[in-house]
């Protein structure tokens, strides 16, 4: 019997290495696995390159992980919200790398390494500092940036409800970058709120096929959990 339920965050997230590429899902708290961030903070791992939308907030999570000093390279389309003072700080001292990639570019970028391609072009960042070194096409008489894809040693993300067989369900804005981060990952870790039982997750409802999912683990969510700390 097909059972991809692990009993713990600290279990979940065991064979992480150091130096590994890791994309996590979020945007914000939704869909932020904030519970498997924290069990990356006790294993110690370092040298992490981070894919996400932001670059985490206050001292709890990926602002954590920043702030502990575990991540050198954060690829991200907002790293400089308020909240993220760690980052800002590395930044500023030159301790940690950024990678700045328009949010459309980073979502198709990890979309096109689900899908197998092997990269794409568009029309964002043309003409300015960040299509710096890339391949240029005019295509129709306009400029166009080659963009490859992003690939991730493990794709850490939050769903709503799972089942044993690692379909998952998200909820409203959880969805954002997860689905796409789930195909990307060569090892996908699903944080969920609720389990249920399979058939549990209508068949139309399942936004996250169980093959893109290698393991799941169930973190009931505090209604008062947020990006930038634990509940109080």
């Amino acid at each position: 019997m097909i059972d991809k339920i692990l009993k713990t965050c600290d279990q979940a997230v065991e064979k992480v290495f150091d130096g590994a590429t890791i994309m996590l899902g979020g945007f914000g708290d939704p869909g932020l696995p904030g519970q498997l961030l924290e069990a990356l903070r006790r294993k110690g791992v370092k040298n992490l390159a981070v894919v996400h939308n932001g670059a985490g907030a206050g001292d709890w999570a990926l602002g954590g992980l920043i702030k502990d000093g575990r991540v050198r390279k954060v690829t991200a389309s907002f790293p400089n919200n308020p909240g993220a003072i760690a980052f800002q700080d590395l930044y500023l001292k030159g301790q940690i790398e950024l990678e700045l990639v328009p949010q459309g570019t980073l979502a198709e970028r990890i979309r096109a390494a689900g899908a197998g391609l092997g990269g794409f072009f568009t029309p964002t960042s043309a003409g300015t500092e960040l299509a710096n070194g890339k391949e240029m096409r005019t295509i129709d008489g306009r400029e166009y940036v080659f963009e490859k894809p992003l690939h991730a040693d493990f794709a850490m993300i939050r769903a709503h409800k799972g089942d044993r067989l690692g379909n998952l369900q998200f909820r409203k804005a959880m969805r954002n970058f997860n689905i796409a981060m789930a195909m990307a990952g060569a090892v996908t870790l699903a944080e969920v709120d609720e389990l249920v039982p399979v058939g549990g997750i209508d068949p139309e409802d399942v936004h996250a096929p169980g093959i893109f999912v290698d393991h799941l683990v169930h973190c009931p969510r505090h209604p008062k959990l947020v990006e930038i700390g634990p509940p109080k």
